[in-house]
């Protein structure tokens, strides 16, 4: 008997017509919702053939939407970048041998994972604000990439040492076996097993990085939902330039998901992950072993 079978039985033609039926109702009422918005929102004059014309303009995408984009692109990727080094650096020490440092480490992820961003972003904003001669773009943009960095950082972290529990006990065994310490098998083994394997997770994080970028709008750094708004106010066509904002958004991480996707299927053919072995491998592997083994 199947998993499958074994969990649940097969939908017979009537509960296959049911499904249907409420499919095109859940439709219809998603149409009729998403209809009577646009129509209240073109009889309010929101949404009219006005309001779309300053989008198509060389003067919002040359002032508001491309520096917006750049903004928002520079500050999420160095966070990113700063992030990932962030997590690897203390997953490490999470796992390591040294009870002071898992400690340390423990209490860094989990303050981290704890505060939300915003209020690391302000902090850091009003720090640097009362203490340091940093101002204008340069102010925010830091306090956005610390704020995103910190909190991201952390939850790589979790995801990393999780991803590091969850590969089999006879990864770690092995590496062992060939004379490798506790550290080099993390470092050399489990850690790179562990990262092409959260890949899916490692993905969702970015995305949530670059998202997240839209919160220096509280502290007026210029990214692309301060110029949407900038752009918004100027014109006097807020709904449309937000509209036209999220779709910039969702093809920002479009992007993202496809590069992360590509990226994962290279790590899978070089070889980088444990992935299940055929049944054929094994057999081989066998008698190339008792051909060339020494009675």
């Amino acid at each position: 008997m199947s998993t499958t079978a074994a969990l649940f039985d097969a939908p017979g033609p009537r509960t296959r017509r049911r499904h249907l039926i409420y499919a095109v109702v859940g439709a219809l009422i998603i149409f009729g919702i998403a209809g009577w918005v646009l129509v209240t929102l073109w009889d309010a004059g929101q949404i009219t053939l006005n309001r779309w014309a300053p989008v198509f303009t060389a003067e919002a995408w040359v002032q508001y939407f491309l520096p917006g984009i750049r903004q928002t692109v520079v500050a999420a990727a160095i966070s990113m970048a700063l992030a990932f080094v962030f997590g690897l650096m203390f997953a490490m020490g999470r796992m390591s041998e040294l009870a002071p440092l898992r400690w340390v480490s423990a209490v860094v992820v989990e303050f981290f994972r704890a505060v939300p961003v915003l209020i690391m972003m302000l902090f850091v904003f009003y720090l640097l604000t009362y203490n340091t001669d940093i101002t204008g773009p340069s102010l925010s943009f830091t306090a956005v990439v610390v704020g995103l960095t910190a909190y991201n950082g952390a939850v790589i972290a979790e995801v990393v040492r999780n991803g590091v529990a969850s590969l089999p006990a006879g990864q770690r065994e092995a590496g062992l076996s060939i004379g490798l310490t506790s550290s080099q098998t993390r470092r050399m083994i489990l850690v790179p097993q562990a990262l092409t394997a959260m890949m899916p997770t490692l993905v969702s994080q970015l995305v949530v990085v670059l998202k997240d970028t839209a919160l220096g709008y509280i502290i007026l750094y210029p990214e692309l939902l301060n110029r949407v708004r900038q752009m918004g106010n100027r014109f006097g066509n807020l709904t449309v330039t937000f509209v036209v904002g999220a779709l910039l958004f969702i093809a920002l991480n479009l992007v993202v998901t496809s590069f992360a996707q590509q990226l994962e299927k290279r790590l899978k053919r070089r070889g980088k992950t444990a992935g299940p072995i055929t049944e054929a491998e094994p057999a081989d592997r066998v008698l190339s072993t008792q051909e060339g083994a020494v009675p």
